[in-house]
């Protein structure tokens, strides 16, 4: 599992890694953890270069949070609210998720953007109340980058520290991979099952 994963990433290069990052904050499943941290292992291996990764996984992220960003600039909060009725359950976003990220931008403003980059929920969701409120475009990019460039280079650390541990026990860590992408399917296959359509937050039922 983890050498398939490697070559993936390999044959894809840092467009590959661009897009993946991009696609893991429009679809939140994705994990980058596991992205981040196959790609360390290919620093690690000197396959990559760790500036270069970085900076690309860096705008990958930022690229996927102006899309939410743009949604949440193009339509108010009740045509939001009807896209959330009508794909939130596939997206796993719930209304009360986008209500709570509404309102701590609210209440702490723009610099909440590079806070909520290191929460594993509302990260992608404040992107939403920062479009709505017309935040400059420099200022939410800004604090996107900034915030996900420090999780980015977290995880590609940890990827390139434990690359010997991945190479001495490679059976163990393609266990540890595949548990990590079963989790995240078992959560995302959860949260489809048990989402709530808006009203049902609203009547607090």
């Amino acid at each position: 599992m983890t050498g398939y994963i490697l070559e993936l990433l390999g044959k894809g290069g840092y467009i590959g890694i661009f897009f993946l990052m991009m696609a893991e904050n429009v679809f939140p499943p994705i994990p980058s953890e596991v992205i981040m941290g196959a790609a360390g292992v290919l620093v690690a291996r000197g396959e990559m270069s760790f500036a270069t990764v970085w900076i690309v996984a860096t705008a990958g992220t930022v690229a996927g949070n102006l899309f939410w960003f743009w949604v949440g600039k193009v339509w108010n909060e009740d045509q939001l609210k009807r896209i959330i009725d009508r794909w939130g359950r596939w997206l796993t976003f719930e209304w009360d998720e986008f209500t709570k990220a509404r309102d701590i931008f609210r209440k702490y403003g723009g610099g909440i953007v590079f806070a909520l980059r290191f929460s594993p929920v509302l990260r992608t969701m404040v992107s939403l109340p920062a479009g709505l409120a017309h935040m400059k475009l420099w200022k939410f990019c800004l604090y996107t980058a900034l915030g996900s460039a420090i999780w980015n280079g977290i995880l590609i650390f940890g990827g390139r520290a434990m690359a010997p541990l991945v190479e001495r026990f490679e059976t163990v860590a393609g266990y540890g991979v595949l548990g990590l992408v079963l989790v995240g399917v078992v959560y995302y296959i959860y949260r489809v099952a048990t989402w709530k359509p808006a009203r049902h937050h609203e009547s607090g039922e």
